[in-house]
């Protein structure tokens, strides 16, 4: 075996790599920039794993989310690989520590957020790694076109000028063929140095900087190799304010697309009414594991308490939970003690459960972007799972309002930049990089305002370079030890449960004496067997004895302004940051209520097509395929026979054909089901012996 095979072998105990893994790994090892485009399951890990222990150096992971950072980084761990995570959760001195042992060789894979890549100690010490490659996972984020924009990617590009020899692998699983080309300029950078004769070009030891305006000497133009020096000026370029030489050599992407085809994935579209009732007959005629997506926490929780008092195995998921309680949540359903998550998409990224049959979008989501990504995580055995999207009339209403709620007027973007100067009392002129929070309740509530569309104004606003928006910036809990380590065993007659929090804190903590550390109270609670308001309470109680300096948990936005307050009617939105956006999400959303409101043309194709993929075959197994060929799926007198089929086999054991005759149905319906049941391969007839 190569290298790449034995490093599979040993390490993930797989014989081989699937679909494009092996040319991804080889690429990145041949030090060529790399661009992954791969569904949702099909590998993305392995591709950016496998060369980070096959090179020399420390591989710097970019991922968004920090439960799917620690998730990976355990599970490398627990294999014997070196592997770290650095993100807000952590301490100063925890975050100095992990980057020094980087430096030092002792992390082969360091996981990055992207908003700490621009801290001053981050860069500061990735200047003293050996980089061997960086890996942005989720690159779509990078491309303000694509549906998920995040202005904290931009910075990847600044820290790949500090790193330029190191070759960067993107990776990302929703993509189109704007957003590829998107990603690939975003992240492009000049390899090699200008030269003159072979000599690199510098001006007082500093590099070569244009001024939008050709550099001559003499008055004679430069020339290299009696070549006249060229700019290129594209337009993602222009919008940056950046230029690139034409006869300097960029760095160039090898791109590397896995069909996005998903053959045992049936996608079904259901007009329902009533969409709890559907849900559950869905559920109910599809065994094993489930998520059902849905837009809104409160709904989360509440069709969760629907499915448990309909007898289902339930629970609700949401980012605003505690992190212990998404733990466990989240460990119970993939370990199968619960059957159905209900979550909003804050739930699934990163989730390595190969057997979910079924995913629900009880709300339609408003792009095929994040359709596609979360019905992908159905699946992914190979074995028949279902796609199921409940839609109705009033969801076309939603999706057109969700436009206008995401890009106000530009009147009312203007009216909110007013009123946040009369609420901070910002005199025009003034203000330039003032911080406040923002609580935004208050503010809605002081001048008539809907929370949603005033977000919204603010993000626009952020993206016309007027304020910083930091949403919700998570403040976790933080305390030391006002009293010295000897005092604190001289203490007399505390209640039980103080003394019991302070031995856990002491356990479980280090450093208490010295400085602040972040701690989670919900762990500390199941450490000590409080509830979260007990525990809440005596931390207060003994920051009040001045036995701890306590500082609790707050979740607050904040807003900077980026530049002195400005009339309003000075402001300009340039076609980046307003227009040409909401036409892209425009058309996003006409693209989503279109695949929902098809109904004569594959789902599977429509699909494909929106990636660029052109597929020259039907997928023979979504709603519109079944109805053209004379079946309706899980609907009907023929879903009717489904269920009685799949109650017949539910004991696990085989049955003859011939007990289908029991049912008290017509045998047509059961004949009919049965074919349907066997070509999506949710049943096996072995010689007329019937199994699920």
């Amino acid at each position: 075996m190569d290298k790449y095979h034995e490093l599979l072998k040993h390490y993930w105990g797989y014989d081989d790599f699937r679909g494009i893994q092996r040319d991804i790994i080889e690429s990145i090892c041949e030090r060529h920039d790399t661009l992954g485009l791969m569904p949702t399951g099909g590998g993305k890990s392995i591709t950016f794993q496998v060369p980070a222990l096959a090179l020399e150096g420390v591989c710097i992971v970019i991922t968004p989310l920090i439960a799917l950072m620690n998730d990976q980084v355990q599970h490398l761990r627990q294999r014997g690989i070196r592997a770290a995570a650095i993100h807000s959760g952590l301490s100063h001195d925890d975050i100095l520590q992990t980057l020094e042992n980087a430096i030092f060789g002792g992390v082969k894979l360091l996981y990055v957020s992207p908003e700490r890549l621009a801290s001053d100690l981050f860069i500061h010490k990735l200047r003293h790694m050996k980089v061997s490659f960086l890996c942005v996972d989720e690159a779509h984020c990078i491309c303000q076109w694509g549906y998920d924009f995040r202005p904290s990617y931009l910075s990847i590009a600044d820290i790949r000028r500090e790193v330029p020899t190191a070759p960067v692998l993107a990776l990302t699983a929703t993509a189109t063929p704007l957003v590829v080309a998107d990603i690939q300029d975003k992240l492009t950078i000049d390899r090699s140095p200008l030269t003159i004769d072979h000599s690199p070009l510098t001006i007082d030891r500093s590099p070569l900087t244009i001024d939008h305006s050709p550099l001559t000497i003499d008055r004679s133009p430069l020339t290299i190799d009696h070549s006249p020096l060229t700019i290129e000026h594209s337009e993602s370029a222009a919008n940056n304010g950046q230029w690139s030489m034409v006869n300097g050599q960029r760095s160039t992407f090898n791109v590397f697309r896995m069909s996005f085809e998903r053959p045992n994935l049936s996608y079904v579209v259901r007009h329902a009414a009533d969409k709890v009732q559907q849900m559950l007959h869905i559920l109910r005629s599809v065994p094993g594991p489930a998520i059902v997506y849905t837009r809104s926490r409160q709904r989360t929780k509440e069709l969760a308490a629907i499915l448990c008092q309909a007898g289902e195995s339930a629970t609700f998921f949401h980012a605003g939970l505690d992190q212990s309680v998404k733990d466990q949540r989240q460990r119970d359903w993939q370990a199968g003690s619960t059957r159905i998550i209900v979550a909003t998409n804050a739930f699934g990224m990163g989730i390595d459960k190969p057997d979910v049959r079924t995913v629900i979008h009880a709300d339609c989501p408003d792009s095929i972007e994040a359709y596609f990504q979360e019905a992908g995580r159905a699946g992914r055995d190979g074995q028949r799972a279902y796609a199921v999207l409940l839609y109705s009339a009033h969801d076309r209403v939603k999706l057109l309002r969700r436009i206008s709620d995401t890009f106000p007027e530009k009147e009312e973007i203007r009216q909110v930049y007013d009123h946040l100067a009369y609420f901070y009392q910002v005199a025009v002129g003034s203000g330039y990089n003032a911080t406040f929070e923002f609580p935004v309740e208050k503010f809605c509530h002081a001048f008539h305002h809907f929370p949603l569309r005033v977000v919204a104004a603010l993000k626009i606003l952020q993206r016309a370079g007027y304020i910083e928006y930091r949403d919700e910036d998570d403040n976790k809990a933080r305390l030391r030890f006002c009293l010295e380590r000897d005092d604190l065993y001289r203490l007399r007659d505390n209640p039980p449960q103080e003394d019991a929090l302070i031995v856990a804190l002491l356990r479980t903590y280090s450093g208490l004496f010295v400085d602040y550390a972040y701690i989670d109270e919900a762990y500390l609670a199941q450490q000590t067997a409080l509830t979260r308001p007990q525990l809440y309470l005596l931390l207060k109680e003994l920051h009040r004895k001045r036995i701890i300096d306590y500082i609790p948990q707050k979740r607050t936005p904040f807003i900077r302004y980026m530049q002195r307050r400005e009339e309003s009617d000075q402001l300009r939105f340039p076609p980046e940051a307003y227009d040409l956006l909401k036409q892209r999400f425009a058309e996003r959303i006409e693209k989503m209520i279109a695949y929902a409101e098809t109904d004569n043309q594959c789902r599977s194709r429509m699909l494909l097509s929106y990636f660029g993929e052109d597929s020259r075959h039907d997928c023979r197994h979504c709603d519109v395929c079944l109805h053209r060929s004379g079946e309706e799926p899980a609907s009907g007198k023929t879903q009717q026979a489904r269920e009685a089929i799949l109650a017949l086999l539910a004991d696990g054991k085989p049955h003859h054909v011939s007990c289908l005759h029991a049912i008290p149905l017509p045998y047509p319906q059961l004949e009919a089901a049965l074919r349907q049941l066997i070509s999506e391969e949710t049943v096996t007839d072995d010689d007329g012996m019937l199994c699920l």
